[in-house]
């Protein structure tokens, strides 16, 4: 017999289960590319750079020029997190509007 902890908690327990099964997976291959990388390559580098240097290598110039440039990469970090947070205050505001909608519909 299955106890009622279980029937109550089920997708939780599936949805920790998933997650920890993915953190194995992942730290095995990550284990794996780091034990084939030659030594001083760097392994998880980002596309950005590796984007960057393709198109430039076409010689292909800008159309506009930015309006503003932040000062320093600190700041960039700052405005993006603003911007993430905002977007989802917004997000998370509709899903409760909503919701509130949906439980005020129905009669108790």
């Amino acid at each position: 017999m299955i106890p009622r902890f279980f029937i109550k908690y089920k997708l939780e327990i599936i949805f920790v289960v998933f997650i920890v099964i993915f953190a194995a997976v992942f730290l095995i291959n990550n284990a794996n590319i780091q034990a084939t990388a030659k030594p001083g390559q760097e392994t998880w580098q980002g596309s950005d750079d590796q984007g960057s240097a393709a198109i430039e290598a076409t010689g292909y110039t800008p159309w506009i020029q930015p309006i503003w440039t932040p000062p320093s990469t600190e700041v960039e970090s700052l405005l993006f997190s603003i911007q993430s947070g905002l977007g989802a205050f917004v997000i998370g505001y509709f899903f409760g509007f909503y919701r509130g909608k949906r439980d005020s519909a129905t009669p108790a």
